[in-house]
């Protein structure tokens, strides 16, 4: 699981750069401004959420994925949520951005409610564990 997110997070890292630079030179002259902003800020969040899914693998790593522990759940789910938050939020953005299709834009919140929740479960791996429930009798 930990070289999964490694993989996601580097591609998406690398998919957010050529994204920033797509934006920067062949889009400048064919679309408005404002949609350039948009697909600007869907490179931004991406590169953002790409590091964030190399926390998760080095959490992951850190958490004893070579041992017999099972591996912790906060960090998959937060990893999972990135990984989809990308691709509602900035693949909404660089669609609207490319199609001019505004009603695209409508997709865009879900994917910041996974990246909310995705830091939301991060968040929750500083917590310290439950104790063990007692046996029943």
């Amino acid at each position: 699981m930990p070289r999964l997110f490694l993989m996601l997070g580097s591609l998406s890292a690398a998919i957010a750069v050529a994204a920033g630079a797509f934006g920067a030179h062949a889009l400048r002259a064919r679309v408005e401004p404002r949609l350039l902003e948009v697909w600007e800020t869907g490179a931004r969040y991406q590169m953002y959420h790409a590091l964030a899914m190399l926390v998760v693998a080095w959490l992951l790593t850190r958490a004893g994925f070579d041992t017999a522990t099972p591996l912790p759940r906060a960090p998959i789910v937060a990893g999972w949520c990135f990984v989809a938050g990308t691709l509602l939020f900035s693949g909404s953005l660089y669609a609207m951005t490319l199609t001019g299709v505004r009603a695209l834009g409508a997709i865009t919140p879900i994917g910041g409610v996974c990246f909310i929740a995705g830091w939301l479960a991060l968040a929750s791996t500083a917590l310290p564990p439950l104790p063990p429930s007692p046996p029943t009798p």
